[in-house]
């Protein structure tokens, strides 16, 4: 296995569409590049936490959409058959709940990701106080949220939530709209009991929470990847270094939250 981590440029400086170019610049030197790293460009997975796997997943979306595409003004770096899998941690995977009366942020996050439209001056008399307004932007919101995009040609998916996260809904949803569609999804959810998994828990490794979440997580590359796993000692499985049969492994292209 092969990780790349990415970053990209960040709101509120940049939009979406910045941070989407980044990402698929990102892909494309992984498609022309990893090789020569003993990866497979032929065998990627895409994820990321937070706004990492939004932007993982509005990629995918972005190769089976092109009205997703063109909204963008993006080429997809990289052939839809070859991203083999999908991991989301904590997910920014459905804008709706942005829209829900008491949510932890303001529309403000949302009107951030977007290409500013007038002055700053403008901007700040121009609150959404209409229901006018709202419907604009929940308009606007459909293009990042990945969810709206979502059919049964997604790849498998594997999503990891708590209960304590603030995405928790958005995450559960997610899940359910992936199996309305037939996607196959693997998911570990902790309950509110589990005291370490607040927003991005899944980053701290010192907590056996974390740890269970990587261990499920290199499963599921082996599966989603095709390679064997009947014979990989505790210490692969575990570092996640390399495949048994000496084999490229997968690239897995993970955001940055």
């Amino acid at each position: 296995m092969v990780v790349v981590n990415v970053n990209y440029r960040r709101p509120p400086r940049f939009h979406m569409g910045h941070v989407l170019h980044d990402a698929n610049a990102a892909v494309a030197w992984v498609r022309s590049n990893i090789g020569r790293y003993g990866g497979d460009p032929e065998c990627v997975v895409l994820g990321g936490d937070s706004a990492g796997g939004q932007i993982a997943a509005l990629l995918r979306a972005a190769t089976l959409r092109p009205e997703l595409a063109a909204h963008y003004s993006l080429r997809p770096a990289v052939a839809g058959h070859h991203l083999k899998g999908f991991v989301q941690h904590c997910s920014v995977v459905d804008f709706s709940v942005f829209f829900k009366s008491g949510f932890i942020t303001s529309l403000n996050f949302v009107r951030m990701l977007l290409p500013p439209a007038g002055t700053s001056r403008s901007r700040s008399r121009n609150p959404f106080t209409t229901p006018e307004a709202i419907e604009r932007l929940k308009a606007q919101a459909g293009f990042m949220s990945p969810i709206e995009r979502l059919d049964g040609r997604f790849p498998p998916v594997f999503v990891t939530t708590s209960e304590r996260d603030f995405l928790y809904e958005a995450n559960v949803n997610f899940i359910s709209r992936l199996k309305f569609h037939g996607v196959p999804v693997d998911t570990l959810i902790y309950q509110w009991s589990n005291a370490n998994t607040e927003h991005t828990w899944q980053q701290d490794y010192r907590y056996p929470e974390s740890q269970e979440v990587y261990l499920q997580l290199h499963a599921f590359v082996r599966k989603v990847s095709q390679r064997p796993a009947a014979h990989a000692s505790h210490e692969t499985r575990a570092s996640g270094l390399s495949w048994d049969d000496g084999s490229p492994g997968p690239a897995v292209v993970g955001g940055q939250p």
